[in-house]
């Protein structure tokens, strides 16, 4: 859906239940506002309740003074809200023949991404919603050109998904929408007994984080935060490697997003609407924490063997975008009305139930060439992307670099298998659907699941959360309500039997 949220006076406290109904342009905008501003980060949400409390909740700690990250990783397995019904954690999908998919959203990403689900052979088309007709008609005629059937449209106004989900004839939803509708509407896909992927983040608030991990163990239908970084070929290849133990034991990792957006922000056109930069008016912290976070946790078994246990963030001022508007946007542009609060860089620190650390940034305020810095470190050496380089003993001795594309043979049987994939993101868009569409199509277990979704997005809330507490750290929620500590498989997947 296309959110065009109002005009925001940039007040940190505005999230603490304010009513905003005076400020919207169109009833759209007022039931999407009021839905993530009342308390959206975890202000006035009772964060402690939920299990992500403050510092002076975070744990016993050591002599140094410093929470001692296992007995914090007991301690958040006991404060864990009761569970409702069975895990999810090892749960295969139903095998079919053919998996019968329905899409909410077809914006950039959506009316991008179908072309990916109609290339996977096996999958159909059923249904498409987006309030925007044309979005809609043109997504409808690549299904007819690619020789299926004419999928329903549902275009009737931004309630429409709901009655997408309520179909029968569907296996899968897929939302690619705003993220102020990601929650709603992963929640209506399962409660009409479909299985759901949803584009980065999950949900915008640690409640609803909760809401969508108890749902998916009530329903019995998974809800998977649809995260493409964790296929790229490079990820993959370092995961393997991990795995194997290249690296030795592992130490450290870091993720990013740190990708200059100012101008397509500012765009009329190619976000339909001001509504991610909003965003900047109403949070501080990491807004988009799993690019980075996502393949990191893979590496170091987080949820499969280790715990992410607590966060501390730091946040630079917010400059970059009120600069960028003084020198690009006219006056009179509504973004003039907009105060930006978001850090132009925010850099968290996760601690692990094991002991390791992994550090998060989030940049896109600023100039600056593209980068998730994807690294990952050992007691055998490290890997850095951006640009692509490795140092591991013993074959690395002279403090100099290695040539990364030497260990190819390390590449996943998923990069081997499609060495040149179509669609965008260097091929990791459809890699990431011909692995989904597999699993769901052959009754496999789902490379991550509905813990993983509330993992690598809780940093959004819990990053706001730690700058407004001037750092303090954040108690991580233990999502898996103590699964953690089993070791099972995850994307380092074997290559399954058709």
């Amino acid at each position: 859906m296309h959110d065009a949220a109002p005009e925001n006076p940039g007040r940190d406290d505005a999230f603490v239940g304010e009513d905003r109904e005076g400020s919207a342009q169109g009833e759209m905008s007022r039931r999407s506002v009021l839905r993530t501003t009342a308390g959206v980060a975890g202000a006035g949400l009772g964060l402690s309740a939920l299990g992500g409390g403050t510092a002076a909740a975070a744990g016993p700690a050591t002599a140094a003074g410093t929470a001692d990250p296992a007995a914090l990783a007991d301690s958040a397995d006991s404060s864990a809200p009761p569970r409702k019904g069975r895990t999810m954690a090892g749960v295969p999908f139903e095998r079919r023949t053919t998996v019968r998919v329905g899409i909410i959203g077809l914006g950039n990403r959506g009316g991008s991404m179908i072309d990916l689900f109609l290339a996977v052979p096996g999958v159909r088309v059923v249904a498409l919603c987006d309030p925007v007709k044309a979005k809609t008609e043109s997504a409808a005629a690549k299904v007819v050109r690619a020789g299926q059937p004419a999928p329903a449209v549902y275009t009737n106004g931004e309630d429409d998904y709901e009655n997408l989900c309520a179909r029968g004839d569907l296996d899968f939803v897929y939302v690619a929408t705003p993220w102020d509708f990601h929650f709603e509407m992963a929640k209506s896909a399962m409660l009409n007994g479909k299985h759901v992927g949803v584009e980065c983040p999950v949900a915008m608030r640690l409640d609803e984080l909760w809401q969508l991990v108890d749902l998916s163990e009530r329903t019995r239908r998974h809800c998977m935060q649809l995260e493409n970084c964790c296929y790229g070929k490079n990820e993959m290849r370092v995961l393997r490697m991990a795995h194997a133990g290249k690296f030795g034991e592992l130490l450290h990792g870091a993720g990013a997003y740190n990708h200059d957006l100012r101008g397509l922000m500012f765009d009329p056109d190619y976000y339909e609407g001001p509504w991610r930069r909003l965003w900047h008016t109403r949070l501080r912290g990491d807004l988009y924490p799993n690019h980075g976070f996502g393949p990191v946790a893979n590496y170091m078994d987080v949820n499969r063997g280790d715990r992410a246990v607590s966060l501390t963030s730091v946040g630079t001022p917010a400059l970059g975008l009120a600069e960028y508007r003084a020198a690009h946007m006219p006056p009179g542009d509504p973004s003039w009305k907009e105060t930006y609060i978001e850090s132009d860089r925010t850099i968290s620190l996760v601690r692990t139930a094991k002991g390791r650390v992994i550090r998060l940034e989030h940049d896109v305020s600023t100039p600056h060439p593209y980068s998730r810095i994807n690294s990952l470190g050992g007691t055998k050496g490290v890997f850095e992307d951006y640009p692509e380089r490795i140092y591991i003993e013993p074959d690395h001795t002279d403090d100099s670099w290695g040539d990364f594309g030497k260990y190819a043979d390390w590449d996943h049987w998923l990069w081997k298998e499609h060495a040149n994939p179509p669609g965008g993101h260097g091929g990791m868009d459809y890699i990431m659907v011909f692995r989904l569409m597999q699993c769901v199509r052959l009754g496999l277990v789902p490379d991550f699941d509905v813990y993983d979704a509330a993992t690598w997005t809780a940093p959004v809330p819990l990053s706001h959360a730690s700058l407004k507490a001037n750092g303090s750290p954040q108690q991580i929620p233990d999502f898996t309500r103590g699964e953690w500590r089993k070791a099972r498989a995850g994307v380092d997947s074997d290559r399954p039997e058709e």
